[in-house]
Parts: C-alpha cells; sequence; structure tokens
C-alpha cells in the first residue's frame, strides 16, 4: 500500500513537471518525446550516482532554449547534440574543483554581477521569436503561419490562464501554471479553428522515441559550454534549498560534486539520445515542501513514469500538433521572467550595481549578447551568450575592484 502511494506522488510530480519538461523541446524543435525519455533516463541514472538521497528530479532546461534554437538552425541537431553532450564537462569540472577546493571559488569567479546580465540576455535573446509566434508567425518572422487575429486571441488566453493559475491559486495547483497555459490556449486555438485533432486519432497508441546520433562540431561546442554556467549555479541553489525542505545536509552528504556530476551524466545522456539539457526543477522542490512527499524514490517512480509516456504516440501527436500562437504567449512570459530574474539578482549585496566597475560589466555583457557581436577565431565563432558569458568573466577578473567593494574575485 505505501509502495502504490508513492507511485501515485510520483506520477504526481511528474505531472507538476511537465508543462515545462515538454515545453523547451516544442519551443526548439526537439522530440517531446525523446525528451521525456532523457528526463527519465537522467532521473534515475541522478539518482543512482547520488545513492539515491537526494529527492530531485532532472527535466529540459529553460535556459538552454533560445541556444538551442540557434544551435539546431545553425548546425543541426546532430551537432547541437554533440554540443550538449560538450555541456556536461562543465559540470564534471565544477564538481572535480568544488571536491578539492570547496564551494568558495564559485563566489569569486561567478558573482552576481558576472551570472546577472548572462541570465538576462538568455532571457531577452528570443523576445521577438516570442512576439512573432504569438503573432501567427514563425520564429524568425519570415512565414505566415496562422491568421494575425485568431493567433493573438489564442496567445493571450494562453498567457492570460498562466498568469492566473501563478497569481491567484495556491499549493500544487500553483506549480500546474504552464500545463494550464497549454491547456486553456489549445482550447482556444480548437475553438478558432487553428487546431484539430486529426492527427491525434490517426496516432499509434504505442510508438519508439525518435532517438538520433550525436555528431560533434567545435563551433557548436563553443557556442553551447558557456550556457552551462548559469544553469550550474542554478543546481547548486537548488541544492541548498532541497536541504532546507528535507533538512538534510545534501551540500556534504552525498556532497555537492556529487549531484553535480550526476547532472552532468544525466546532461550527456540527453545528447546522447537527442533530447534537450535536463537540470534540477524548482517547480518539483516546491511540490516537495507542500506535500512533504521527501522519500527520493518518488523521484525514480516520476522519471519512470517519464519513460513509459515517451513511448505515447498519442501524447506525441497532442504535443506537436499544438498551434505555434500557444507557445508564443507562454513564452512572452517565460522569457521575460528569466530576464527579470537576471535583474533580481543584481540585488544582491554583493553585486554592487551602483559602482561604475558594476555598470560597465553588465553594459558590455548586455549589449555583446543582444547585439548579436561575433569573434571568428579561424574556423570557430563566438557570438551571442557564449560569447557575453565569457566577457562578462573576463571583466569581472581583469577590472580593478572599488575599495568600498567587499566583493574580492
Amino acid at each position: 500500500m505505501q509502495n502504490l502511494k508513492e507511485i501515485l506522488v510520483g506520477i504526481q510530480m511528474l505531472f507538476v513537471a511537465f508543462g515545462a519538461l515538454v515545453l523547451v523541446p516544442l519551443l526548439t524543435g526537439i522530440s517531446p518525446a525523446v525528451a521525456l525519455l532523457s528526463a527519465g533516463i537522467g532521473t534515475l541514472c541522478f539518482q543512482l550516482f547520488t545513492g539515491r538521497q537526494v529527492p530531485i528530479f532532472l527535466g529540459s532546461s529553460f535556459a538552454f532554449i533560445a541556444p538551442l534554437i540557434y544551435a539546431i538552425g545553425h548546425w543541426g541537431l546532430a551537432a547541437t547534440q554533440g554540443g550538449i553532450i560538450a555541456v556536461s564537462l562543465v559540470y564534471f569540472i565544477l564538481a572535480l574543483l568544488i571536491r578539492l577546493l570547496g564551494t568558495g571559488f564559485i563566489d569569486r569567479l561567478f558573482p552576481p554581477i558576472v551570472v546577472a546580465p548572462v541570465i538576462m540576455v538568455i532571457g531577452l535573446s528570443l523576445a521577438p521569436a516570442a512576439a512573432n509566434m504569438a503573432m501567427g508567425l514563425s520564429g524568425d518572422g519570415g512565414t505566415v503561419l496562422y491568421a494575425k487575429g485568431p493567433a493573438l486571441v489564442s496567445a493571450g488566453v494562453a498567457l492570460a490562464a498562466t498568469i492566473a493559475v501563478a497569481l491567484y491559486t495556491r499549493g500544487l495547483t500553483k506549480l500546474l501554471a504552464v500545463f494550464a497555459g497549454i491547456i486553456a490556449g489549445y482550447i482556444a486555438a480548437y475553438s478558432l479553428g487553428l487546431t484539430n485533432f486529426s492527427a491525434v486519432q490517426q496516432a499509434d497508441w504505442f510508438v519508439t522515441p525518435p532517438v538520433t546520433a550525436p555528431a560533434f562540431n567545435l563551433e557548436a561546442i563553443l557556442f553551447l559550454l558557456p550556457v552551462a554556467l548559469a544553469p550550474a549555479i542554478e543546481h547548486i541553489g537548488d541544492v541548498a534549498v532541497i536541504s532546507q525542505v528535507c533538512d538534510k545536509p545534501f551540500m556534504k552528504t552525498p556532497g555537492l560534486h556529487r549531484t553535480l556530476a550526476g547532472d552532468g551524466i544525466a546532461i550527456a545522456i540527453a545528447g546522447s539520445l537527442g533530447g534537450p539539457p535536463v537540470t534540477t526543477y524548482s517547480e518539483v522542490t516546491g511540490a516537495v515542501s507542500i506535500t512533504g512527499a521527501k522519500n527520493p524514490r518518488i523521484m525514480s517512480y516520476a522519471a519512470i513514469a517519464a519513460i513509459i509516456l515517451a513511448f505515447s504516440g498519442k501524447l506525441a501527436a497532442f504535443l506537436s500538433n499544438m498551434p505555434t500562437p500557444i507557445m508564443g504567449g507562454i513564452m512572452l512570459l517565460l522569457f521575460g521572467s528569466i530576464a527579470a530574474m537576471g535583474a533580481r539578482s543584481l540585488l544582491a549585496p554583493n553585486a554592487n550595481v551602483r559602482s561604475e566597475r558594476s555598470v560597465i560589466i553588465i553594459a558590455v555583457t548586455l549589449v555583446v549578447g543582444l547585439g548579436h557581436l561575433s569573434v571568428d577565431l579561424g574556423l570557430v565563432r563566438l557570438e551571442g551568450i557564449g560569447l557575453s558569458a565569457i566577457i562578462a568573466i573576463i571583466l569581472n577578473l581583469v577590472l580593478p575592484q572599488p575599495e568600498d567593494d567587499g566583493n574580492a574575485n
């Protein structure tokens, strides 16, 4: 009876993560079924590597939405998969450094003044794509997919439903905001004739997820590597939060180095299968806090449920059939929220945004990232989010500290 209860709670945890988990592949052109498969297998491997001690579920990372869209458009899915596999190296290196040096160097190398503007670039870089999709256009604005009026109505309904659930509900319902937006937008789009369910009716109940083999392209790898810094730092914060929720020292046992390495293993698996990079999910951590379901075994059940759903042809058809205005409406909120989180990070005491040094770092990072500045290094081109992250780190290391800045980097 206890196992049945834990299985049901595990399915509930997957339900909490489901909206965000499938939205990332839908926005980036990756198969939602492969994303579910990657999240499930990745979470199981994470649980095994950490000794089944930490109640964490890994799902598709929002931080990689803009980079994945760009990378797939420029180098193709296979090369992007190779870049995702390479991203896992960032986690392994950080895990090794934390094992050898402790966590202090993270604060010195990646203070808020470095991380915050990079997060803002990640959030704002696809703002035009979100607006275009909400208006019924393709992400680049070059193709009309739906009539503008019905598209805006569908996008508005999806956005309004997401906001309403996020603001006016409590408990577990509050954690289903994205899922509610998808359902409400789908209903509106169907009512306006933007979609139908013929593809769902014709789809098989059981299908094999379209797993693809990776290829390795140096430009794609160098483009995606710096993006890993933001979710890796977010991982550290999420482990700290779940430690407080469970009142257990997960930072020490099994240790932050093991949770980071476990996340890295899951990312490498995702890249090998053709799924998006995975990360710790704050929504699931919130659900753990609300329900008190702190047994890590529950996350294993959630992972198994994700793997089972990955083989559902009906679900894959339903998600793939979703009109782009629905995604555009939700993207307006999600990308803006990512940028707002970056701005909020600048309120940290050690950010010292009033100093000229901080203003310079923020200004240069934002303009480089949003202005599409590129640097050609032989056969390799650095641009966008990756270049802005590198420049932010370099500026933080080389610019002199003002005397009243207590952040010794």
